[in-house]
């Protein structure tokens, strides 16, 4: 007859599953990507289309749609006022493998809460699962509202969206939610892929949203 185990021990077996899932469900978060991200800082850059000197993440209380709609550039112009809402909306939010809230999150759970709360769209959690949506583009053609793909240094593979002007909104795992440059040399090297998920009748409802 086989003893039990000690109840510690199942406990300590517990938290160690809890654990795999937690990373298995994550995106990009592996300690060895920690502090190999580019060095650039968004709260300190001004998006172009904004006057001279404005900073739409200047402040998380700011009139966000007022700031928005001044944008006119690249088209859709609608998608991208509802990206860069949303970035002020998560902006500095920290990164937390397998969080999926304000309190901390994932580059996939940002993902899946933007396209459901911009464009009631329902993504996989995952990144894994994510990458299969829709259909792949060629960079030169990437549109705000497409997702872009990487693989940085480790087990984990990385996510964001597309706002326009060489830039995308994601979860950084070393600086939590942010925007950054796709030829930023770091992220330039690692870019793997992008996809568009976004279909005519997501885009539909997103104007009737947005349009006053």
């Amino acid at each position: 007859m086989v003893a039990s185990p000690h109840p510690a021990v199942t406990a300590v077996r517990v938290v160690s599953v809890c654990a795999v899932v937690a990373v298995l469900t994550g995106c990009a978060g592996s300690a060895s990507r920690q502090g190999m991200e580019p060095p650039e800082n968004y709260f300190s850059m001004a998006l172009p289309g904004l006057a001279e000197g404005e900073n739409l993440a200047m402040s998380p209380v700011s009139n966000a749609t007022g700031q928005l709609r001044s944008l006119q550039t690249p088209p859709p112009t609608i998608i991208r006022q509802a990206l860069l809402e949303q970035h002020q909306r998560w902006a500095g939010t920290p990164y937390r493998i397998g969080g999926s809230s304000d309190s901390g999150i994932d580059c996939s759970a940002l993902v899946q809460n933007v396209f459901l709360d911009t464009f009631n769209l329902e993504l996989p959690r995952t990144t894994g699962d994510q990458v299969h949506e829709g259909r792949p583009i060629d960079r030169q053609e990437l549109q705000a509202g497409d997702l872009v793909f990487f693989r940085p240094p480790g087990q984990y593979n990385h996510v964001g969206i597309y706002v326009g002007d060489g830039r995308f909104l994601h979860a950084s795992s070393s600086k939590g939610v942010m925007i950054s440059r796709l030829d930023n040399s770091y992220w330039q090297r690692y870019y793997w892929q992008a996809r568009r998920a976004l279909e005519p009748t997501n885009l539909a409802q997103l104007s009737n949203r947005y349009m006053p």
